[in-house]
């Protein structure tokens, strides 16, 4: 399952697999809990259902599910010190980080092309709305996934590394 590579380096000092596993476990609860506020207060408060904030609804709900996917799993590993799921959930945990990393860089894409509009435009640009936000959201999720699934059709493959 690691490719013979990996092999012709030492093996890393299992204190850094139980340095990394407990940076796991605190990142993922302040990640969880941070982007789980965001997504609570930003759908049940009125005033922040903007469009622009569905934006960073979705991105938190991207983060909000990389952690809370991903870090169980890098946690159990690292205190393991190998990988322990089989190569079946190595693929999924490749495709699931793909997926939500992918989704994180263009939600940041499509809030960055906002905030441009809205600096640059000023009052002269087309502003955004619910629905558009909606699309773009859509768009971003199917084009993410698009590309986290090639793997799975022969176009490269996930891997422990």
């Amino acid at each position: 399952m690691i490719h013979e590579h990996w092999y012709q380096f030492p093996p890393i000092n299992p204190l850094w697999h139980s340095l990394l596993g407990l940076a796991m476990i605190i990142l993922g609860i302040v990640s969880v809990i941070g982007n789980g506020m965001v997504i609570y207060l930003m759908t049940s408060t009125k005033s922040l259902k903007t469009p622009t904030n569905m934006l960073i609804v979705n991105l938190a709900f991207s983060d909000f599910c990389m952690m809370a996917f991903m870090m169980p799993t890098m946690t159990a590993n690292c205190f393991s010190e190998t990988w322990i799921l089989g190569p079946l959930m190595c693929e999924i945990y490749g495709m699931a980080g793909s997926l939500f990393g992918c989704v994180s860089i263009w939600t940041m894409v499509m809030i960055a092309f906002d905030r441009y509009n809205v600096i640059v435009r000023g009052m002269s640009a087309d502003p955004l709305t619910s629905k558009k936000a909606t699309i773009q959201i859509l768009l971003v999720w199917v084009w993410s996934a698009v590309w986290t699934l090639l793997p799975f059709f022969g176009w490269n493959r996930y891997e422990i590394k």
